[in-house]
């Protein structure tokens, strides 16, 4: 296991400074031992002179005293210093470790708010959000102003490309409107040509998809926002408003599901995950199923199944971006391709989690979990 960026500074702080007290404790060591037997000789009395015929046992015995008193001065000298070192060395690597996080508290301030915005369900909240560290403007605090400094551009662009979305959205509902008339004002006198109406016909509908088009477009641009104003609304009550199908079984199972949301944008989650499940379905003997239920740690549970063609779990994921279908022509699909990525978009504004899992027999099975209402 790798130490983190405060283990290894503590570490490389603490064994410099451990590797800086053994080698003074050693210089110090040779010089006492170089110097304690001149030191002993020049300051102890000399010892009485021998008389003839008698050992010089005086000389002998202070030699002893002298290389005894130096081994215990160096072996004193020795164990104390290691002691010390040790109880030092201790307090300086706690020391250390403080001095270290204190260092590296702007750049937990900095992680803190990056993982902020990346957990965000959001990405309007969470880009509009700064990290502004204070301090001297060293090296921590160019990371963190660059940093604010991207924020501030991806912010910016995202934006802009919300707004230029929807701008031109609205631009392009007027030519629409203005088409759909003159082609029904065109098809509207009796004597009009069986060719003529069958082209005004196929006119219509290329119109009306590319109305749904602009619509899925500008749901898209409202539903990726944060939702400010929100309102009591159960789930249970849209599930028995809009599952229903033409072409296919719905079996609806609502339980109570209370949340605070947006009730439009929560209806349109509905009815698109019910509308995909009945158009991306077997074509006899379908069926689409919706539950709602609160769970017990706070969430509530949207789920809807549908049987279907076998989806392979690595094209999952794919079918929440936009405009992306699994296994059908664009041009020959009735929608337009935004229906998913709707739904992924509302459940992030509303703050909570999407799952899709490919069943086995084939189609899907989507849960939605929201915040429970309090």
């Amino acid at each position: 296991m790798r130490l983190t960026v405060r283990g290894r500074l503590t570490a490389v702080y603490g064994g410099l400074f451990v590797l800086a007290g053994l080698v003074l404790l050693g210089v110090i060591y040779v010089l006492v031992e170089r110097d304690t037997p001149q030191k002993f000789v020049g300051t102890a009395s000399p010892p009485p002179k021998a008389t003839a015929g008698v050992p010089d046992t005086g000389q002998a015995h202070f030699e002893q005293v002298v290389e005894g008193t130096r081994a215990g001065t160096l072996h004193t000298l020795l164990t104390q210093g290691v002691i010390a070192l040790f109880v030092v060395s201790a307090a300086t690597i706690a020391l250390g470790w403080l001095i270290a996080g204190r260092m590296l508290q702007p750049l937990h301030q900095v992680t803190a708010a990056a993982r902020r915005i990346a957990e965000a369900p959001a990405a309007d909240r969470g880009l509009h959000e700064r990290i502004a560290l204070d301090g001297p403007n060293d090296e921590l605090k160019q990371l963190a102003d660059t940093f604010d400094l991207m924020l501030a551009r991806l912010d910016q662009s995202l934006d802009s490309q919300r707004r230029f979305i929807a701008n031109a959205s609205h631009e392009l509902r007027t030519p629409l409107t203005l088409n759909r008339t003159l082609i029904e004002v065109a098809l509207e006198p009796d004597g009009t040509s069986p060719e003529v109406r069958q082209l005004g016909t196929t006119l219509l509908a290329i119109n009306d998809r590319h109305g749904r088009l602009i619509d899925g477009l500008l749901l898209l641009a409202r539903s990726d926002r944060e939702v400010t104003e929100r309102s009591y609304v159960d789930l249970a009550d849209i599930v028995d408003h809009v599952a229903v199908s033409d072409t296919v079984k719905v079996v609806a199972e609502p339980d109570e599901a209370a949340v605070l949301g947006d009730p439009i944008l929560l209806e349109r989650l509905v009815q698109n995950l019910v509308e995909n499940g009945a158009r991306h379905n077997v074509p006899t003997g379908g069926w689409v199923r919706v539950t709602t239920r609160t769970l017990p740690d706070g969430w509530v549970e949207l789920q809807v199944s549908n049987s279907g063609p076998m989806v392979p779990r690595y094209e999952v994921a794919g079918l929440f971006e936009p405009f992306r279908r699994f296994n059908r022509d664009r041009l020959a699909s009735p929608g337009a391709g935004l229906g998913l990525s709707i739904v992924r978009a509302v459940v992030g504004a509303h703050h909570g989690r999407l799952r899709a899992d490919a069943r086995e027999e084939g189609g899907l099975t989507i849960t939605v979990l929201l915040p429970k209402a309090p």
